[in-house]
């Protein structure tokens, strides 16, 4: 029997527009609960609808990733930038990134997560309208920063919001969908840099969140949200359509109800309250590996992708980037499919040790090419070894360190914290992303081989962190993942 009795046939349900009030009236339903397959795939059906949906903003992240290393040249030709101005032109999203993450978390438990999608998504249209206009660098610097503000938004609001209306035993292939969407927008940024000029290339940025918009009126609220905030209609009715209207949902909703009982409707926590071990030590797990996953220098080389084809005398550079973009969306879309069978911390540690093995691959194969000959056959057979390398490291990224750590971070942190530790883990990811977007290029110029070498060494660090601290959340509630930390 579903939770909510009707005492009136005909009773409606109401679906919620954005946070408050409704778009459309569902008809009255069956009270009983069919039990069978078919429940479960029309549950499915509409939370993979909604994952979709959201995913056009995690595709404008990638897209916004992608799009400095298949237009670099033309920039710099164009608007006669150096490559030090570039290099800050590239890191720029990430300062944006930054000042959002900041505010990101705030903005999802005030005006909820659809209606912060909804904010992000118009810093993003009129940035990428400011580069394709552009005439020098400041309109060029403008837009990265307002597309930075918008994707900081989005990368810790997407994540939470498919954690929180997913079915436990989706919730790890479903969150990992976010990764798999900035994949797909690197890609798409890498493939039609190649036939379309960087002007245009950012007019074409325009799209994922001109679609988003509009898609976000046909998808109800994070239900854990509402219920927090003490919508209970708005919340049962958001849990229904989620996860069909023959399903009964009564244990879901008391379990969400416990959690959030002890904190009241728009609760603020103390800095001085995350000395409590349930709060600091998702936080510090939750930090540690967004942290990590940056540190491994993955931007630096996406960012950079065709100059490091170039040194390995990849003559077809860009092509090898688009060939690399790819790459991360097969071995992406893999993790989507593993992540709730073999469990998190065992991806974790199998990517990090790859990644750890192919940079040492292409570390040495550098060192080797800068002291031999460039006709030297071992010139030529480490080459092709430090393409290799890259295309292994970013395999290896993808199949566990790229999506895990925002599955796990939308699942650990308690609900009364949510908006303040997911805004400083957000914004650690985005500082450290800063950091290696904005030194890479310089890195990469003072000793190829001896930058690959600072990211092996993070690797092999992420590995030692994630045996040692990262839990295993794989087939557990949201609650159950938060009473554990107590």
């Amino acid at each position: 029997m579903s939770f909510r009795e009707e005492n009136e046939e005909g009773r409606d349900l109401r679906k919620p527009f954005l946070h408050t009030g409704s778009w459309y009236r569902m008809g009255s339903r069956q009270s009983s609960m069919l039990g069978s397959s078919q429940a479960i795939r029309e549950s499915s059906i509409s939370v993979v609808a909604c994952v979709l949906i959201v995913a056009l903003g995690p595709i404008q992240f990638g897209f916004t990733s992608g799009y400095s290393s298949p237009t670099q040249s033309a920039i710099v030709e164009d608007l006669g930038l150096t490559v030090s101005e570039f290099s800050w032109f590239g890191s720029l999203s990430n300062v944006g990134a930054m000042v959002g993450a900041i505010a990101s978390g705030q903005i999802a438990e005030y005006i909820g997560r659809k209606g912060s999608l909804m904010i992000a998504s118009i810093p993003n249209i009129i940035g990428w309208l400011a580069i394709s206009f552009a005439k020098d660098s400041s309109f060029l610097y403008m837009g990265r920063l307002l597309e930075g503000f918008g994707v900081g938004i989005i990368s810790y609001t997407v994540p939470v919001y498919i954690a929180e209306i997913a079915p436990q035993n989706m919730r790890g292939s479903l969150g990992s969908v976010n990764q798999l969407s900035v994949t797909i927008g690197i890609m798409l940024a890498y493939l039609l840099g190649l036939f379309v000029e960087w002007r245009i290339l950012a007019v074409l940025g325009i799209l994922p969140c001109t679609i988003l918009i509009p898609g976000l009126f046909f998808i109800p609220e994070s239900p854990r949200w509402l219920a927090k905030m003490g919508m209970t209609e708005e919340f049962e009715a958001s849990l229904q359509v989620l996860r069909g209207f023959d399903t009964d949902i009564s244990l879901e909703v008391n379990e969400i109800k416990r959690a959030v009982a002890s904190s009241s409707r728009r609760t603020t926590i103390r800095f001085s309250e995350l000395k409590q071990r349930r709060y600091w030590f998702p936080l510090m797990v939750g930090i540690g590996l967004l942290i990590l996953q940056q540190l491994s220098g993955i931007n630096g080389v996406l960012f950079y992708s065709s100059t490091i084809f170039g040194d390995a005398g990849v003559t077809s550079s860009n092509l090898a980037t688009v060939g690399v973009g790819a790459v991360q969306v097969i071995a992406t879309g893999v993790t989507t499919w593993l992540v709730d069978k073999a469990g998190r911390r065992l991806l974790l540690i199998v990517s990090s040790a790859g990644m750890t093995a192919s940079l040492l691959l292409v570390a040495v194969s550098f060192y080797v090419t800068d002291s031999v000959s460039e006709s030297s056959s071992l010139h030529n057979i480490f080459s092709i070894l430090s393409v290799i390398g890259v295309v292994a490291m970013v395999v290896a990224f993808s199949l566990g360190i790229g999506a895990i750590p925002w599955v796990i971070m939308s699942e650990i942190l308690p609900v009364n914290i949510k908006g303040l530790a997911g805004s400083i883990a957000t914004l650690a990811n985005w500082l450290s992303s800063w950091v290696v977007t904005m030194t890479a290029n310089l890195l990469l110029t003072w000793s190829t081989g001896g930058t690959f070498t600072i990211y092996m060494v993070v690797s092999a660090f992420t590995v030692a962190f994630v045996s040692l601290y990262v839990p295993e959340t794989k087939g557990r509630t949201l609650e159950e993942i938060q009473r554990s930390f107590r």
